[in-house]
């Protein structure tokens, strides 16, 4: 049984009465819960399941190291203050021994690398957080809800699935220079996650075509997105624009650590994040193991959905915000309960 099962039980439940009262019930398919046969995968422990992330023990506690792009081992000698060889990992357990593991977080986050301290995000508020944006007041149209995705990797299409599954129309934006990635490394989990969606691609370098996706999000019930805030900013496509254009939007922010404040900017994926949600198991000598294959992303489409659907029953203008790590400290505590 999957380590995870009880938080995607109450999810999946949620999910089904929210949006039959709205109108029209969506299913969660399991296939879209994991990532058994689309990847390589090994029985997780010390390393990830994908083995990308690897628990490393610094001086004074264990923190979860992922490379899990190219360009993340460029960024090791910065962090390290030393040189790195092809294989990184010998020099970044003896490295990392002798620091405290709060100054190699920070040093991390200020590089833009997805490592985290294991634990250090367990504590969490109950349900997905819904940010009052606007006064909202969608009116019930009779008509199929509108939803624009362009969330990339695993989370935010997980949850553009469900809303497809209860007959929204879904159309999934990829920017023409960086497509979601799972496109062409996991191809049929792409169109599992992705199939039942129109699709669209956008160069991000021109105005015209920004301005066109700026009116398509005004117009829309739902937005997904799974960039930090500061994207947003920088096209002129900030939450404040487009809750002025249309009131009643409902924006699903799927991000690592949540929408606000400084860890708004930190980078993290699904096997890090949970790590630094405590979603693991430890063993007798008090280290810690990873559970399962990016757990943080199942439960955080999950529950990004199922905030979106609240949202959405209250008239809308909200914005949901979807954090890898709180969505797996919740699933972290659930766990927890449930054994006891």
């Amino acid at each position: 049984m999957s380590p995870i099962a009880g938080a995607l039980g109450v999810l999946t439940a949620d999910i089904a009465a929210r949006s039959a009262r709205l109108g029209r019930q969506a299913v969660v398919s399991e296939d879209l819960l994991e990532r058994t046969g689309h990847l390589t995968l090994k029985p997780p422990g010390v390393w990830s399941a994908n083995r990308s992330c690897r628990m490393v023990e610094a001086a004074d506690g264990w923190i979860a190291v992922n490379l899990a792009r190219p360009d993340d081992q460029t960024l090791l000698p910065a962090w390290l203050e030393t040189e790195v060889g092809v294989d990184p990992w010998p020099v970044i357990l003896t490295a990392v021994r002798e620091r405290p593991w709060r100054d190699l977080i920070a040093t991390a986050r200020l590089l833009g690398l997805p490592i985290s301290g294991v634990g250090e995000a367990a504590a969490a508020p109950a349900g997905t957080p819904l940010i009052h944006m606007t006064s909202g007041m969608r009116a019930d149209r009779g008509k199929p809800l509108k939803v624009v995705d362009m969330s990339a990797m695993w989370a935010g299409p997980l949850c553009g699935a469900v809303f497809a599954s209860g007959g929204a129309e879904v159309n999934k934006v990829e920017s023409l220079g960086r497509p979601d990635p799972v496109r062409l490394a996991t191809p049929v989990l792409f169109e599992r996650l992705n199939g039942a969606k129109s699709h669209s691609a956008i160069d991000f370098a021109a105005r015209p075509a920004i301005d066109r996706l700026r009116d398509e999000m005004a117009s829309a019930d739902v937005v997904i997105t799974s960039a930090r805030p500061r994207a947003f900013d920088q096209l002129g496509l900030a939450p404040s624009v487009l809750f002025a254009a249309n009131p009643a939007l409902v924006w699903v922010a799927v991000s690592a650590y949540g929408w606000q404040g400084e860890a708004a900017d930190w980078v993290g994926f699904g096997d890090d994040t949970a790590a630094a949600a405590g979603l693991v198991r430890w063993t007798k000598r008090r280290a810690p193991r990873f559970l399962g294959d990016a757990l943080a992303d199942p439960i955080t489409g999950l529950a990004a959905a199922a905030g979106a659907l609240a949202a959405l029953e209250q008239g809308g203008g909200f914005l949901v915000d979807a954090g890898l790590a709180p969505s797996a400290a919740r699933a972290a505590a659930l766990r927890r309960t449930m054994a006891a």
